[in-house]
């Protein structure tokens, strides 16, 4: 389950109380009405009347609002905490990402955009194809790929380039019949430009224009998060568009201007968590201890993260893309983005679990008023056991699709378990799961412990006197006295 989906209403407590369980601590009196009051639904109060029993409202506040001075404890450890993200991200505001001289290698190249204008068939040997002379011998991938060049047929594609100075600009693109990428009439692509290669050769195709079909699949995934999230899902985009917004704005620019990664992404990730809970739930109690749970457990993920990439030797550089990274940033301290990942990474899952937690911690005060700090932690718990449980699975499930590729080529290399864990490339996948498990695990029972001290403190009463009586279900059973 994804952080957007936390976003969306949160259901309220449905289920009738037990006819010997009183609806609220106030005495006897309210016994009396215990039964008739749950169709009203414990966080609407009776004075919405039986229609509005079981809908949901987004102008409510938390299901059960704690008193002024627990409010103002909360208030007392976030307030000088969002200080603090705010001046770390002044201080390390990067003003955009420095600039290079483009190698030409990889992602640093500069593009155009193109269309396949005309596309015809040729043979290979004719158009000089084949990059290796073919030796007959098809015993290894080699022979096989020289011989296919040699006598396959190949695709002339005539490209036009359509953006930048060159535009209307044409260039001839051979396709060999067994490249992975093929070309077709019309099709629009991603062009090279290399200006110190001679002009024939100064464009290329690198790749396909996939703008559109992505833009649409975008556009499908916001429109059903608004439908059935409705004004939760709402929030929810926006708060997905802030949080991108930080990624690229703050946290690579200041990691490519030499910052560190671990202090950037601490202060990126905090602020990220704050706008996304708080736009998505709202400024609430309830929120902010959500918001303490995923705190604690991100400090807990970047202790782990920096103790075992540290103990496990972990570079961070094991690919083309982080080789090439380390090659134009040499100062980009390469283990410490690796850890500034896996808390990123986390972050989003983390949400999730806080939030449902604290969600479950308030609807189970509000079942019962009477319930302890200990029976509310233990009832709660129960719910969080089944939630690591999914949790976790999702979470290695989905570091292993994306890995599956290179635990393909082990598999075919017949190396053994031991052999493929001590690799780097898959060393780092089990660091990274296993770092980001051992967090969402402690954030269950850390934040379960915050939300079961937090409104079992709660005195009704003390301090809420400015509280308007909608927003405020323990003040359910004087208004039933009133309604009567």
């Amino acid at each position: 389950m994804g952080p957007l989906i936390s976003c969306d209403d949160l259901p309220v407590t449905s289920s009738p109380q037990p006819p010997n369980s009183p609806s609220t601590p106030s005495g006897p009196g309210d016994r009396e009405h215990a039964h008739d009051g749950h169709g009203h639904g414990p966080s609407h109060g009776s004075a919405h009347g039986s229609a509005h029993g079981h809908s949901h409202s987004h102008g409510h506040g938390p299901a059960a609002p704690v008193s002024l001075h627990l409010r103002k404890v909360i208030a007392a450890v976030l307030i000088p905490f969002a200080a603090a993200v705010f001046v770390g991200m002044v201080v390390l505001w990067p003003g955009g990402a420095p600039s290079h001289e483009r190698t030409g290698v990889g992602f640093d190249r500069q593009t155009q955009q193109g269309k396949v204008v005309a596309l015809a068939s040729v043979d290979c040997k004719s158009v000089n194809a084949a990059q290796v002379p073919a030796t007959g011998d098809t015993s290894t991938p080699s022979g096989r790929e020289a011989t296919a060049e040699q006598t396959g047929a190949c695709k002339k594609a005539t490209v036009e380039v359509g953006t930048g100075p060159d535009k209307g600009r044409t260039f001839v693109e051979i396709v060999q019949p067994g490249a992975p990428r093929q070309l077709a009439n019309g099709q629009e692509v991603v062009v090279a430009y290399a200006p110190d290669a001679p002009r024939d050769l100064q464009y290329s195709v690198v790749d396909l224009n996939r703008k559109l079909p992505l833009a649409l699949l975008a556009l499908i995934f916001a429109v059903a998060v608004v439908v059935v999230g409705r004004m939760r899902g709402l929030f929810a985009l926006i708060a997905l568009v802030v949080s991108f917004g930080v990624l690229t704005l703050f946290i690579l620019p200041a990691i490519l201007q030499g910052s560190n990664p671990l202090i950037v992404a601490v202060v990126g990730a905090s602020a990220i968590m704050l706008i996304a809970l708080y736009m998505c739930h709202g400024l609430t109690a309830r929120t902010s201890v959500a918001v303490l749970g995923t705190l604690v457990s991100l400090l807990l993920i970047g202790l782990l993260g920096s103790l075992f990439i540290g103990w496990a030797f972990l570079s961070g550089n094991t690919d083309d893309n982080t080789g090439l990274i380390h090659g134009l940033y040499p100062d980009i301290d390469m283990s410490g983005l690796l850890l500034a990942g896996v808390i990123i990474g986390s972050l989003g899952v983390l949400d999730d679990v806080t939030v449902t937690q604290t969600s479950a911690v308030w609807e189970l005060h509000q079942a019962d008023p009477t319930m302890g700090s200990r029976a509310l932690y233990r009832a709660a718990i129960r719910i969080g056991r089944d939630h690591i449980a999914s949790v976790v699975n999702t979470l290695v499930l989905a570091y292993a699709g994306a890995a599956l590729p290179l635990l393909l080529l082990f598999s075919i290399a017949n190396s053994s378990m031991g052999a493929v864990a001590n690799s780097e490339l898959v060393a780092e996948e089990i660091v990274r799961t296993l770092v980001g498990s051992i967090g969402l695990v402690a954030s269950v029972p850390v934040t379960t412990a915050l939300a079961a001290l937090v409104v079992s403190a709660d005195r009704p009463g003390a301090g809420t006197a400015g509280t308007a009586p909608a927003a405020g279900p323990v003040r359910g059973g004087r208004g039933r006295r009133r309604k009567r």
